[in-house]
C-alpha cells in the first residue's frame, strides 16, 4: 500500500506542471538583448520544455513596442524553452504567452489527489459534498502565464495591457513603483471580466536565497473580491508570483472538467 501511495504521489507532482514565464534579469536596458524563458513544472524547475505548436498566442507589450515572435526566436535547453528579443523604448513591459488545451484522463484518487496538491479546493470540496470522490475524470486543460519586467528608468502604464487570455491577472498599481513594506493591488480575468471569490496563491524568492525546488504548501493564499481584485504585501524584495486554476464543469459530455491555468512573474527592489 505504501509504494501505491508513493507511486500516486510521483504521478500528480509530475502530471500537474505549473508553467511560468521567467527571466534572468527583470530590470534591462533600452535597446538592449535578452531572454525570457519558460519553466514548466515548478517555479525552479522545469520537467519539460513547451512545443510551437501548443502556443497559442505569444506577445511582448512596451512603449510603441510589441513583438510576436516566429519559431526561429525561440530555442530549449535543458527541459527549457527560452525566447530571444531585444528591447525598446523605456517603460514597464508585459510578456504573454497562452497555450492551446491538452487532454489528461486521472483516476479518482489520482483526480483527488492532484486537486489538493495544486489548491483546487473548490472542486474538491464540491466532490466530497456530492459523494463524487469515487469518479475518475478527464480534464481539458491550457496554461497562460505574464511576466513583467522594467526597461531603464521610465515608468509606464503598460503593464496594465489585458491579453484576453481566457484567465489571466492584471496589476492595477506597477510593481515597478513598489517597495518592500509596500502593497499590490492586482485584478483576476476570466475571458476579460473580473473573476470574483476565487483561491489565489502567491509566493516569492528573496533575492539572496539560494535556488530551491518549490513547493505549493509554501505559498501563501487569498481570495479575489467581488470585482476580482486582491492585494498583497511585499514584505521583502525579490521574484514575486501569484497563480490560480480556474476549473470548472465541462459542458462537452466527452470531457468532465475544463481548467485554465494563469501565472504571473516580476521582481521587486
Amino acid at each position: 500500500m505504501r509504494r501505491v501511495f508513493i507511486a500516486l504521489i510521483a504521478f500528480v507532482l509530475l502530471s500537474s506542471h505549473d508553467l511560468f514565464f521567467k527571466t534572468h534579469s527583470y530590470f534591462l536596458k533600452s535597446n538592449e538583448t535578452s531572454e525570457l524563458f519558460l519553466v514548466n513544472g515548478t517555479f525552479e524547475k522545469s520537467e519539460n520544455p513547451i512545443s510551437r505548436d501548443r502556443m497559442r498566442d505569444v506577445r511582448i507589450v512596451g512603449p510603441d513596442y510589441k513583438f510576436v515572435p516566429n519559431d526561429g526566436d525561440w530555442y530549449d535547453k535543458e527541459n527549457i524553452s527560452y525566447l530571444k528579443f531585444k528591447t525598446g523604448a523605456g517603460g514597464t513591459y508585459v510578456a504573454g504567452v497562452s497555450t492551446l488545451p491538452s487532454m489528461i484522463e486521472l483516476t479518482a484518487d489520482e483526480f483527488n489527489e492532484y486537486l489538493e496538491h495544486d489548491g483546487i479546493l473548490d472542486v474538491l470540496a464540491e466532490r466530497k459534498k456530492n459523494g463524487n470522490m469515487d469518479k475518475p475524470s478527464k480534464e481539458k486543460y491550457a496554461k497562460h502565464v505574464k511576466i513583467l519586467f522594467q526597461v531603464s528608468g521610465k515608468k509606464t502604464k503598460h503593464f496594465k495591457t489585458v491579453f484576453n487570455y481566457p484567465v489571466e491577472f492584471v496589476p492595477n498599481d506597477n510593481p515597478y513603483d513598489a517597495k518592500p513594506g509596500d502593497k499590490i493591488s492586482f485584478t483576476l480575468f476570466k475571458n476579460s471580466k473580473p473573476l470574483s471569490n476565487h483561491l489565489i496563491y502567491f509566493s516569492n524568492k528573496p533575492a539572496s536565497a539560494e535556488v530551491h525546488e518549490h513547493n505549493h504548501g509554501e505559498s501563501e493564499s487569498l481570495r479575489s473580491n467581488k470585482k476580482g481584485e486582491f492585494t498583497i504585501e511585499i514584505d521583502h524584495a525579490g521574484i514575486w508570483y501569484i497563480r490560480t486554476i480556474d476549473m470548472v464543469k465541462s459542458k462537452n459530455k466527452n470531457t468532465d472538467y475544463v481548467s485554465n491555468w494563469a501565472t504571473l512573474t516580476f521582481e521587486i527592489k
